[in-house]
């Protein structure tokens, strides 16, 4: 696995150096669907599983612009998406340490033109994701930061070599953030967009991380509930798929 890896990260590498600067974002708006709007919050008593995309149910946001659905918030947070994309590819935030303060400073960007009131910050509200109920929302700051405490702890040897605590590292970057849950919306986009900057560190080119099949989104959806006993092994296997696709 970890020569797989090796050799991918030099084949990646060598596509990396043929591109001059990383493709621009700005005006893609296909690439807004899926990849960040995964595992959002959703209304309803017990939903029936993970999958909680926004066509699954009705939700409706106060906004600056006055009160949302969520089909209408969807394309302004995705305009600040793609502009928050395009800073990781200029490395704007290559100073900034791995830490649950650039979760925030990336959520603040996405959302502040739309929830100034809560953007960047922590959620003061009881949530539920699927039928996962995140931590009560007094344990989300302590949380993260031993969040961001593991990151660091685990950064040196997981950037040391491209390999199998490469992969640990994303899963638990992914799955740890998206149990505890730390704001009151938009945390799919949010931990893509973190991820992002981690591959980016990582010198690895840009991935596609949103499922794009049924079967690739009930996977995906059973190894984030596997992430919330801790269990890593289901999404470090998402992560291998994506790392080394089929040539």
């Amino acid at each position: 696995m970890t020569d797989d890896l090796d050799r991918k990260h030099r084949e990646m590498e060598a596509a990396s150096s043929r591109r001059e600067t990383s493709p621009s974002l700005e005006g893609d708006s296909s690439r807004c669907g899926p990849e960040h709007g995964l595992r959002e919050r959703a209304s309803g008593d017990q939903p029936p599983s993970r999958d909680t995309r926004p066509d699954r149910a009705t939700r409706f946001i106060e906004t600056t612009r006055g009160i949302l659905s969520y089909s209408e918030v969807a394309p302004l947070l995705a305009e600040q998406v793609l502009v928050v994309e395009s800073r990781i590819y200029r490395g704007d935030f290559s100073n900034h340490p791995l830490d649950e303060n650039l979760c925030t400073e990336i959520h603040r960007l996405i959302s502040v033109d739309i929830v100034p009131d809560w953007a960047g910050k922590w959620r003061t509200i009881d949530v539920r994701v699927g039928n996962l109920e995140p931590p009560k929302p007094p344990q989300v700051p302590v949380l993260m930061r031993d969040y961001g405490a593991d990151l660091a702890a685990r950064w040196q040897e997981a950037s040391s070599r491209i390999g199998d605590l490469t992969l640990e590292f994303l899963a638990f970057a992914e799955g740890r953030f998206l149990t505890i849950h730390p704001f009151a919306d938009f945390n799919g986009r949010t931990i893509r967009l973190f991820l992002l900057e981690l591959l980016r560190r990582l010198d690895l080119p840009e991935l596609e991380l949103a499922p794009e099949s049924e079967t690739a989104r009930q996977k995906y959806f059973s190894a984030l509930e596997a992430a919330d006993h801790a269990n890593w092994s289901p999404l470090v296997e998402i992560w291998k798929t994506r790392l080394t696709p089929e040539n």
